[in-house]
């Protein structure tokens, strides 16, 4: 990829980020996860708790469309960030689901 298309998904993706933000209390924080082959996760929780993600191509594309978004990012979900998330009955259906071997369809 060139630098040009790098800084455009980067663009685009921060879009996508500031736009979770607002709909969500007005910030974000976020966390940058490799996820393998050639993935970047930006994994997001709003100032409602409301969670999210975003996908990027590489490392590089993901920590400049974070630091274009303008969201605080932290090293794992670990302490504060992983309290501030909440989730609602489709996701505690859904886990349960996945942990008595249902399925992940609701």
């Amino acid at each position: 990829m060139s630098e040009k298309t790098d800084e455009r998904r980067a663009a685009r993706i921060a879009k996508h980020i500031r736009s979770f933000a607002t709909a969500h209390g007005g910030s974000a924080d976020g966390v940058v996860e490799y996820i393998g082959g050639i993935s970047t996760r930006i994994a997001l929780v709003g100032a409602d708790g409301a969670w999210g993600d975003q996908v990027a191509p590489s490392l590089a594309v993901a920590n400049r469309a974070a630091e274009l978004s303008g969201i605080t990012v932290h090293e794992s979900f670990e302490g504060e960030l992983g309290l501030k998330v909440r989730t609602g009955a489709y996701e505690w259906k859904r886990m349960a689901g996945l942990q008595l071997g249902g399925s992940q369809q609701s």
